[in-house]
């Protein structure tokens, strides 16, 4: 139920192989899956050799893991930077024309050629609707018209798991009218009844999860319709009333990282972890602990 980073599950400085100590550390804890950045990437043979070997790890235990990365394009694109794969303009030129073909392009082009090193799971592509010129996502998000989300997300999904990667769809229940950074604020709240919602946010989620995204990212936004006062991702009307039910969402639920400070400052790693899953969620990503 946990997406680590290599470091945390091996406690070394910044994993570039994967050898012994991943080995024992994987069959002492063996975690569901584990997520790279761009300093575990230094060459296409290496991040071949280290995910070949962490995979085998892991079946050795008797099941396979998740092995992710951020690859969305544009900015967010650590297989393009590192191992010089496609690079790919900031998703809101391409839903500046709004073509499913070219987002099912999209898609698939990053699925195929981050599946080479042995990714499987992609953390993209962003569904979020671009409504406050301060979020932090910027053109990361491909427009401030859901519909044009909701058509640019359906390929990008559909291209991705046509080669065997899973999607993930984020950051729900919608970051795009935040005016902040999870990263470093300790609470972000997010002013939006549900029928606001309803009208703008989700349809882009339900058109990624119409189209058989394996994922969908919750984050760590207070959004006021939930009623709550919790961060989404801990909050059981986000994930279950909202997404499980309303959405009709049967996939996996996974978090934001919990190294954020809207939850690493405010809750220690074993609260989080607890009230996400009472919260109807699947998959913690990069815990503290």
């Amino acid at each position: 139920m946990f997406i680590v980073t290599p470091e945390l599950l091996t406690g070394v400085g910044t994993a570039t192989a994967a050898g012994s100590t991943t080995q024992q550390s994987i069959y002492a804890q063996p975690v569901g899956g584990i997520i790279y950045f761009g300093d575990n990437l230094v060459s296409r043979s290496q991040a071949s050799g280290m995910l070949s070997n962490t995979q085998a790890y892991a079946r050795d235990t008797g099941i396979g893991m998740f092995l992710a990365v951020d690859e969305e394009g544009g900015l967010v694109a650590r297989c393009a930077k590192k191992l010089g794969t496609t690079k790919l303009s900031p998703m809101q030129e391409y839903g500046s024309r709004n073509d499913w073909n070219e987002a099912y392009w999209i898609g698939q082009t990053l699925g195929s050629e981050i599946q080479q090193f042995g990714f499987n799971v992609d953390f993209a592509p962003v569904a979020d609707v671009n409504r406050n010129s301060g979020n932090e996502l910027g053109n990361r998000i491909f427009s401030s018209d859901p519909e044009v989300v909701g058509n640019m997300v359906s390929g990008v999904v559909s291209g991705l798991q046509s080669v065997g990667v899973s999607a993930t769809l984020k950051h729900f229940p919608g970051l795009g009218a935040e005016n902040g950074n999870a990263h470093y604020d300790d609470k972000i709240i997010i002013d939006r009844s549900l029928d606001e919602l309803r009208n703008a946010e989700f349809i882009p989620f339900q058109s990624g999860i119409s189209a058989g995204t394996d994922f969908v990212m919750v984050s760590h936004q207070i959004v006021t319709g939930a009623g709550d006062g919790l961060p989404s991702c801990l909050s059981h009307v986000v994930c279950t009333d909202w997404l499980r039910n309303e959405l009709g969402f049967s996939g996996l639920i996974v978090t934001d990282s919990f190294q954020m400070n809207t939850i690493s400052g405010s809750y220690s790693a074993g609260e989080a972890a607890v009230l996400a899953v009472q919260a109807g969620v699947d998959v913690i990503l990069m815990p503290v602990n």
